[in-house]
């Protein structure tokens, strides 16, 4: 999203910059706990004291410096998330203008939420304005008047949306291995396969996919959507399951990532032959970025169906992505998706992200109605369109900023 953002800003004359933090693995681990927590969730369980804020802090001050010699007077900081939050409270004190922007949230807070807003609330409460994706996600303590909700936007001229006709699409998830070639010609762009796990051969070029497409994140529960396909959805439909996320080698700043593909692996271990056959968990290389979009965005375009049955959202990306490409998609309702989706509209909700049962019933409709899923998907582009290109995030970023004092103590 930020890469796209800034392309667009620098096109009208604006100077911004990306600078992205370095931390150890003990960092990472504290920040992915509180990301969980935030979400509602305890993560790996660890806590959240004394020892993890030290190491926090300890963290960010080793990036201070470096990020103080790239400011110059005159710019306004927006701060994402809760990694490099720790840093706002010196940054104020130099004298910039500190926007935190958090993408993450859950709507009814509890105990996990709460212990992860008393980690974070230190370092953002000073900020001079919070940006969030809805306006739920906003603990009570934080001023109206200092909050701006934004959700976020696709872009449809990245390679991850742009247009594949159906012979591109076949020779791309050929040579990465999702697809068996069937004679289709290797794509140039595809110089690295997609580590697969899966029993049997690859599935034809006519067998409907049921994808869902993640980070190997606890809170998207690629386990749950592979329990509830082979409970739910009839191998009588032809369809097989693709759960489709990063490799787990590409993420450096998500320690759950290898966790989560290894429980994923043995939750598919465990399935009887017939079923094995149906599932297939891909990870798809990350050393280069357009390949990997290149390849996300030939899964999502083939879809017969596209889930995301998230157990918490801020937003949910890969929806608008796939709802952009006029698929029918199947989801929970939480976060951002219940706000990009009209049920029975734009897609298909699933009241309770932990219903397995409803996930393959609203799955098998899908599949069952051509004429529905046409319907959905042609609603589903039409709602992105609307409402998550570009064009309206960057408008309400720049009345944010218009308001903004030249120095954070003016």
């Amino acid at each position: 999203m930020l890469q796209t953002l800034l392309g667009y800003v620098r096109g009208v004359g604006l100077a911004t910059d990306w600078l992205v933090i370095q931390g150890e693995p003990e960092f990472f681990a504290i920040t992915k706990r509180v990301h969980n927590g935030l979400y509602g969730g305890p993560g790996d369980g660890g806590e959240l004291g004394r020892t993890e804020r030290a190491t926090y802090e300890r963290t960010l001050k080793t990036n201070l410096s470096g990020l103080r010699a790239a400011l110059r007077p005159g710019d306004i900081l927006l701060v994402h998330d809760p990694q490099p939050a720790g840093l706002i409270p010196a940054l104020l004190e130099d004298g910039f203008p500190v926007v935190w922007r958090c993408h993450v949230g859950v709507d009814d807070s509890n105990e996990w939420s709460e212990r992860a807003w008393e980690f974070v609330r230190p370092y953002v409460e000073h900020a001079y304005r919070f940006v969030f994706s809805r306006r739920g996600f906003a603990p009570p303590w934080i001023d109206g008047d200092r909050l701006t909700v934004i959700p976020p936007s696709i872009d449809p001229l990245a390679p991850k949306n742009e247009a594949l006709d159906r012979e591109t699409m076949l020779s791309v998830l050929a040579a990465s291995g999702l697809l068996a070639p069937d004679g289709a010609p290797h794509h140039p762009a595809v110089l690295r396969r997609a580590q697969v796990v899966r029993e049997g051969a690859a599935p034809s070029a006519d067998t409907p996919l049921v994808v869902q497409v993640s980070r190997w994140d606890r809170m998207k529960d690629m386990p749950g959507v592979l329990q509830g396909f082979v409970a739910g959805v009839s191998p009588a439909t032809g369809a097989h399951l693709v759960l489709a996320g990063p490799a787990v080698s590409g993420v450096s700043d998500d320690p759950e990532g290898l966790q989560i593909w290894e429980e994923t692996g043995a939750v598919w271990r465990a399935l009887p032959a017939s079923d094995r056959e149906r599932v297939h968990l891909a990870a798809v290389p990350m050393d280069d970025p357009v390949e990997n979009a290149l390849v996300i965005n030939a899964l999502q375009h083939y879809a017969a169906v596209v889930v995301q049955k998230s157990l918490a959202e801020g937003f949910g990306l890969t929806v608008a992505e796939a709802m952009w490409k006029a698929r029918p998609v199947v989801a929970s309702a939480v976060g951002g998706i219940a706000d990009q989706i009209v049920d029975g509209e734009s897609g298909l909700l699933l009241e309770d992200p932990g219903d397995l049962d409803g996930l393959g019933k609203l799955v098998s409709q899908v599949l069952e109605s051509p004429t529905l899923a046409a319907r959905l998907g042609e609603s589903a582009r039409h709602r992105v369109v609307e409402h998550y290109l570009p064009d309206r995030q960057l408008l309400q970023y720049a009345t944010l900023l218009e308001q903004l004092p030249e120095r954070a103590d003016d």
